[in-house]
């Protein structure tokens, strides 16, 4: 895998980082690609149970699409072009659109998260951010609007009325503005952002992994269903645990008073 993107292993946790710092973690299409096979990665590897998602350095998370090599190519591309490769294929950094992984995914936020970087966070489960984390759909500055996600799930996030300030606007926001509208869970320490978010995802991992991925695909899968679909996906989800060991050893545990020892089965 290319040094721009960084793999690594902390026990059922896998640590993803963009490794681009010097230009601000935006992506090229190397990049884009290399990022992509990092979640495939993480998704295929049964170990693997909670994916942490960062940038290099201390300035940004990720300042989405480079527009010197990226953005133009990409938008002008022919429209038949563009639907095989882009609208029926993946968005960027995969899990904007296309590629669908059910395993927790947490980003640590270090920094700028802007436009497709921004994107890439809003696709995470759980975002915990640094004080000088900054958010921002920048589109409308360069003539264009988001097209990996930012329109779809912005207002399932902060409501409508938050999401089109910053759509419409293009403006910027700090840190205590992101968590006041529950764009983001947590603000902690820079110097401990990445520490205490590895710590989280363990925890994660040491929770039904199966639960969490059944449970998982039933709110993705839900959202804009009427009710009645949504309530019928869950407990059918629930019915399909029902013959794991995991319930058996979760159940057992909480019995015995002991912790659970999942082993995703």
């Amino acid at each position: 895998m290319p040094d721009d993107i960084l793999y690594e292993s902390h026990g059922a946790v896998r640590l993803i980082t963009i490794n681009r710092a010097a230009k601000m973690n935006s992506l090229d299409f190397t990049a884009n690609d290399a990022l992509v096979e990092a979640f495939r990665r993480f998704d295929a590897d049964a170990d693997a149970r909670v994916a942490v998602l960062t940038g290099a350095g201390d300035k940004a998370f990720c300042a989405g699409a480079d527009l010197k090599t990226y953005t133009m190519n990409f938008g002008t591309s022919p429209a038949p072009a563009f639907r095989e490769r882009y609208t029926n294929g993946l968005g960027i950094g995969g899990i904007t659109r296309g590629l669908e992984i059910f395993k927790p995914i947490v980003a640590a936020v270090n920094g700028f998260a802007i436009s497709g970087g921004f994107e890439i966070a809003l696709a995470c489960d759980i975002r915990f951010a640094a004080p000088n984390a900054e958010f921002a759909i920048q589109d409308v500055k360069w003539g264009f609007h988001p097209c990996d996600g930012a329109l779809i799930r912005l207002p399932h996030i902060v409501g409508l009325g938050n999401a089109m300030e910053m759509f419409l606007s293009g403006d910027r926001i700090d840190a205590e503005h992101a968590l006041r509208i529950g764009l983001i869970n947590r603000v902690l320490p820079a110097e401990k952002l990445l520490d205490e978010t590895l710590a989280y995802a363990a925890k994660l991992a040491s929770r039904g992994p199966l639960a969490q991925r059944f449970g998982k695909e039933v709110m993705l899968r839900s959202l804009g269903r009427p009710p009645e679909d949504g309530l019928r996906f869950e407990s059918r989800s629930f019915r399909d645990l029902g013959d794991t060991a995991d319930i058996k050893e979760g159940t057992d545990s909480f019995r015995e008073k002991r912790e659970a020892r999942f082993i995703g089965r």
